[in-house]
């Protein structure tokens, strides 16, 4: 069955999880984002939940740059921040990833195994990996996470024995 935001291959063209809110379509246009490093954001881009629900995550924004602003990508482009002690879902989906560190050290859960990423370290997640990114470090760990602009919703991955 179809739900809200999905077109009729049942893929997302926004968030992970479609927001209640009507997404402003502005005309596709050349646009700058001034970077602004005393809040490590960029100038007209709102910080966001990461999500609008679950309890499997924690201490972690996200900042939707490149792909809901009416441009035409095939991709998103979208800034991840995690707060020390905190993690995204631990999830898997048909849809690729492609993480690269900017701001402090994280680490990415890939199924069983755990990479810590570095600054400017880039991590290719294939479809269909369970992964999830944390933070147990002392200082934010801040990331690029580009995406396809038409994706999957999420499935939860239930803990794994390590």
């Amino acid at each position: 069955m179809k739900k809200k935001g999905q077109d009729k291959k049942g893929f997302y063209s926004f968030c992970e999880f479609p927001s209640e809110k009507k997404q402003k379509t502005l005309k596709n246009r050349n646009r700058l984002y001034r970077f602004s490093p005393d809040g490590f954001s960029w100038n007209g881009i709102k910080s966001e939940a990461y999500k609008n629900k679950g309890d499997d995550w924690q201490r972690i924004i996200r900042h939707n740059i490149i792909g809901v602003h009416g441009e035409t990508t095939r991709f998103h482009l979208r800034y991840f921040e995690i707060a020390p002690g905190g993690n995204s879902s631990f999830e898997t989906h048909k849809h690729e990833h492609v993480v690269v560190c900017i701001r402090g050290r994280g680490k990415v859960r890939l199924n069983r195994r755990t990479v810590e990423l570095k600054y400017l370290d880039v991590l290719y997640i294939a479809p269909e990996t369970p992964h999830q990114l944390l933070n147990p470090f002392e200082e934010p760990f801040g990331f690029f996470c580009i995406v396809n602009a038409r994706r999957d919703r999420p499935k939860p991955v239930k803990k794994l024995k390590t």
